[in-house]
């Protein structure tokens, strides 16, 4: 894929997902780790905010910086689905639950929570004073 074509998904997906380059705070900074000269010489570590939601990505996979840059963008949505995808879940997962809870039991499980019922109240009963008969 040629990177005129990679730039058009990238800017496609981030319009789908509402995130403007507007939105975005782009620093460039020292990477770390191995690299050597080239990483203490260059900026091409890429910090990436955005400020409607407050995530901050940081990408130092390439030594290329405008593929850092990409690379970075690539990350923030795919943070950004996630997280709408964990919240869509989670609110399903709510429904659920209260679906569940609201439910009718069934005749017999009415039935076998009124027979344990009475039991256990057959044995509170049971444990009442000891009398003695002299």
């Amino acid at each position: 894929m040629n990177r005129s074509a990679r730039d058009a998904d990238l800017d496609a997906r981030m319009e789908r997902l509402g995130i403007r380059e507007a939105d975005l705070e782009e620093r460039f900074v020292g990477g770390s780790g191995p690299g050597g000269q080239k990483i203490n010489k260059t900026s091409s570590c890429v910090s990436l905010t955005h400020g409607p939601s407050g995530i901050e990505i940081q990408c130092q996979e390439s030594r290329s910086q405008s593929t850092n840059r990409y690379l970075a963008r690539v990350r923030l949505c795919d943070r950004i689905e996630s997280d709408r995808l964990a919240k869509k879940a989670e609110k399903a997962r709510l429904r659920a639950k209260k679906r569940y809870q609201k439910r009718r039991r069934s005749k017999g499980e009415k039935e076998a929570m009124l027979k344990d019922k009475r039991q256990r109240s057959e044995k509170k009963k049971m444990r009442g004073n000891v009398r003695r008969d002299d």
